[in-house]
This record gives structure tokens, C-alpha cells and sequence, in this order.
């Protein structure tokens, strides 16, 4: 075994192997160690809906635009049947070999390096953390355009119309910046309990608010917009561009496969697989019939001209809507903490085996609140993290492109090719028999897909670069 997924085992067993021969009481531990985990096809069901519905909800609308009334829906069901075929793969990827007493895997690059290994593991890292990164800015750019939603509300409320409030987005992306400088300290994941719960909550919030007004302007409408073959381009490259791009869109809107191997983690043994899946099942039956639900909504609503972003297609009740873009600040901002933290934690780790004096940490005393261990490094990478981040959402503040692009990025590597290969190795299935080929077609299609969502994408940035100067967001 090359060296590469042996430094995978030795992080491994460093962060949690505690032999049960160590403990009093065996029963309340697994096989290697950790206390036992008590997760049911329930609270696995929570947790991937939870991780699956976020920003890329709102704007699915836009998607739909895009593709029209008959392929929008339909490609949104071809991207969930995708991910449900492939989380089956994942999840009997959890051990490694037997799948009952097997060696466990305890993170997504865990699970590649201990099945596929070398060039396979790097590459892995690469495009997953470049997915977070990306996930860093498209939150950043989400969260200041609510902040811009909510003044821009306010001020045509309070004019009662007649002013049409034009707001500049640079304050509002760094404040949020700002926000995530102090967030970003958070010392690690566990850390992180009741920010992960409140952003939860407040994402079903605006998902929930943004589908009834969308149901209550059709109704004010009296009929569904929107036409067959969706939205109209200046020039057909135009609208070829436009349903790549939304391809990415819906990619991102799904992008969840990277933490699947830590969600099963938490399943009861020796049931994790055959619970994996009862639980894919359900949260992908649930998100695709609630996506396909908003996204429809949302274009019956506003038909073709149908915003990126739908919650700022409302300006009434002004109140509701400041607090649907409310709740999507404070989800993002959790958001933001839960997709950057992975990307904290591997950097530190890398810089503390090779320069140990970055792992150093000074106790600071706060008054009337607990002691806080200071390190460093941690202060000055995880700032610069955010200041580039931060710079980057006000360089190119383009909320779809940059969803697209990193829909792309993470679809076809994270979400298809390493399950698949990962199944392939597992199954020991021959080259060139009949499911081998399926598999391998099924991938290319989708790398095809992939190459299409990311073209579209960064098209877009190009062609709003050339109608737009730098730093001037707005609303």
C-alpha cells in the first residue's frame, strides 16, 4: 500500500481509535473504539435533508427558466436518480472489504484512500476542497445579496414605492466578512453544535417563506407563467450558455455527496449500510419532490424572467420577506463555518506536521466567559481565508455563475466518478462485463454533463465581466 493512504490510517486511529480492552464496560462501545453510535433511518434522514437544502434552492427558479416547463423538472429528476444510485455506492463504501466487520471509514477522503489510494486521494483532496473554497465565496456573494434585500425592501416600503431604492453590496460583503473573521475561530467542527442546528432551522425557514409567496403571486397572477422552451436569448450560443450554466445550478443544488461517509458514521452497527440506504431514499424522495416544488412554484410565478436569487423577485409583505433573507444571513453564516471548517482542519493538520510550532496554542483569559486557546496560526490563516474569500465575492459578485461553477467542480469527481470506482474495486467487477461498461458510460455521461454545467458557468462570468466594473455590486 503506497504511502499516501497509510498517513490516512495514522490520522485516523490518532483522532478516536481508543481500544475497547481500555474500557470497563465493552457493550457501550463499537468495534474500534468510539462509543456507540446510536443513529436510526430517522436522524440520518435529518441530517442529509439538512445538509442537502440550503441557498441553492432559491435558484432553482432561474434553472427552470432556462430549460423551460418540460426539461427543467426533468432534469432535476435525472440529477436526484444520479445521486440516489450513487449514495448506494458510497454507503457500501463505508467499510472497507466485509460490510459488517470491515475496516470503517470515517471521512469521504478517508473512504478514497483506504479503497482507491495514491493519485486517486490526491486528486480527491483537490477537488474537494477547491468545492468548499468555492462554497466559501457563492455563500458570501448569497449572504450580502439578502443583506441588500432586506435595505432594498425597506426603503420601497417606507416610500411607499416611489423610490426604487438602488443599494451598493460592497458594505454588505464585508460585513459578512467581517462576521466569519470572528466565526472562523471556532477551533474546530465539534465545536460547532448549536450554529449547525440554528442554520437548519433558518434554511427550511426562508425555503418555506420563499415557496408560499411564490404560491400566493401565482395566485395574484391567475395563471402559471413561463413557456415550454423557457427563457429567450439575444443568440442561440446565448441560450446554450444559459442551460449549461443551469445544469451547474441544479448540480449544486445537490452537491452533498462529500459528507455522506461522516453522516453514516453515526449509524447503529452493525445495520449502517442497509440504514444508509432506507435513509437515502426518503431525504432524496423529500428534497427532490420539495425542489421541484419551489423550483416550479418560482417559475410559475415570475415565468422567464424568473431572479437568480427568489427571494429578491419580492418586495411585499416587506416584513416576511426581511425575514426570510434574514434567516437565509444567519444560515449562510453557519454555512459558510460548516463547508470552510474540513478545509481549516486539513490545512493546520498539514502545517503542524511539518512545522510543529504552528500547533502551538497560549491560553487567553476573557472575562465573564471561558478561557479560549489561542493559536497563531490558526489566527492569521483562517483570517487571510476569509479576507481573500471575502475580496474574491466583491471582484466577481455573480451569485448563479459561481454556483454553477462549483455545482460542476463537485458533481461529476465527488458525486459519480469516486462511488463509482470505489463500487467497481469494492465488487472486484471485471473490465469490459456488462455492468462495468454501464458504470463507466454512466460516468462519462456525466463528466460530459459536468464539462457542459462548467463552460456555461464561467461563460457567464465572462460575459457579465464585460458589463460590469469591479467592487460595484448592487442591487
Amino acid at each position: 500500500m503506497n504511502n499516501t493512504p497509510k498517513m490516512v490510517d495514522e490520522n485516523s486511529s490518532a483522532a478516536a481509535t481508543t481500544t475497547v480492552s481500555h474500557h470497563h464496560d465493552a457493550s457501550l462501545y463499537d468495534d474500534d473504539g468510539r462509543p456507540k453510535r446510536k443513529g436510526t433511518v430517522w436522524t440520518t434522514s435529518s441530517h442529509i435533508i439538512t445538509a442537502v437544502i440550503g441557498s441553492g434552492v432559491l435558484s432553482l427558479a432561474w434553472s427552470i427558466a432556462q430549460l423551460g416547463w418540460i426539461a427543467g423538472p426533468i432534469v432535476m429528476i435525472f440529477f436526484s436518480l444520479v445521486t440516489l444510485y450513487t449514495s448506494y455506492f458510497l454507503a457500501d463504501s463505508y467499510r472497507v472489504g466485509d460490510p459488517v466487520t470491515g475496516k470503517r471509514s470515517y471521512t469521504y477522503m478517508e473512504a478514497i484512500g483506504n479503497i482507491l489510494g495514491g493519485k486517486n486521494f490526491i486528486f480527491c483532496g483537490i477537488m474537494q476542497y477547491m468545492n468548499l473554497y468555492g462554497t466559501a465565496i457563492g455563500y458570501t456573494i448569497g449572504a450580502a445579496m439578502s443583506m441588500m434585500a432586506i435595505t432594498k425592501t425597506d426603503c420601497i416600503h417606507s416610500s411607499h414605492g416611489k423610490n426604487s431604492c438602488h443599494v451598493s453590496g460592497n458594505r454588505y460583503i464585508i460585513w459578512f466578512g467581517a462576521i466569519q473573521l470572528l466565526f472562523s475561530q471556532i477551533p474546530n467542527f465539534h465545536k460547532m453544535g448549536l450554529l449547525s442546528i440554528l442554520a437548519a432551522v433558518m434554511s427550511f425557514t426562508y425555503s418555506l417563506i420563499g415557496l408560499a409567496l411564490g404560491i400566493a403571486q401565482i395566485s395574484e397572477n391567475g395563471t402559471f407563467k413561463g413557456t415550454i422552451a423557457g427563457a429567450e436569448a439575444e443568440t442561440q450560443a446565448k441560450k446554450v450558455w444559459a442551460i449549461f450554466q443551469a445544469l451547474g445550478n441544479i448540480a449544486f443544488a445537490y452537491s452533498y455527496s462529500n459528507i455522506l461517509i461522516e453522516i453514516q458514521d453515526t449509524i447503529k452497527s452493525p445495520f449502517e449500510v442497509r440504514t444508509m440506504k432506507t435513509a437515502t431514499n426518503v431525504s432524496i424522495a423529500t428534497t427532490t419532490a420539495f425542489y421541484v416544488l419551489c423550483g416550479c412554484i418560482g417559475y410559475g410565478a415570475f415565468g422567464n424572467s424568473a431572479p437568480g436569487n427568489l427571494l429578491t423577485a419580492f418586495d411585499k409583505p416587506f416584513w416576511l420577506i426581511d425575514i426570510a433573507n434574514l434567516a437565509l444571513v444567519i444560515h449562510l453564516v453557519g454555512a459558510y463555518q460548516v463547508y470552510s471548517q474540513p478545509l481549516f482542519a486539513f490545512v493546520e493538520e498539514q502545517a503542524t506536521k511539518r512545522w510543529q510550532v504552528t500547533g502551538k496554542e497560549h491560553k487567553i483569559q476573557i472575562p465573564f466567559l471561558p478561557s479560549y486557546n489561542l493559536n497563531t496560526f490558526r489566527l492569521v490563516w483562517r483570517s487571510l481565508f476569509v479576507v481573500v474569500t471575502t475580496f474574491i465575492a466583491m471582484l466577481v459578485p455573480f451569485f448563479n455563475d459561481i454556483l454553477g461553477v462549483i455545482g460542476a467542480l463537485g458533481f461529476w469527481p465527488l458525486t459519480v466518478y469516486f462511488p463509482v470506482e470505489m463500487y467497481i474495486k469494492q465488487k472486484k467487477m471485471p473490465k469490459w462485463s456488462g455492468s462495468w461498461i454501464f458504470l463507466q458510460s454512466l460516468s462519462m455521461f456525466c463528466l460530459l454533463v459536468t464539462v457542459a454545467a462548467m463552460i456555461g458557468s464561467v461563460v457567464g462570468i465572462i460575459v457579465d465581466l464585460g458589463a460590469y466594473k469591479p467592487f460595484s455590486a448592487s442591487l
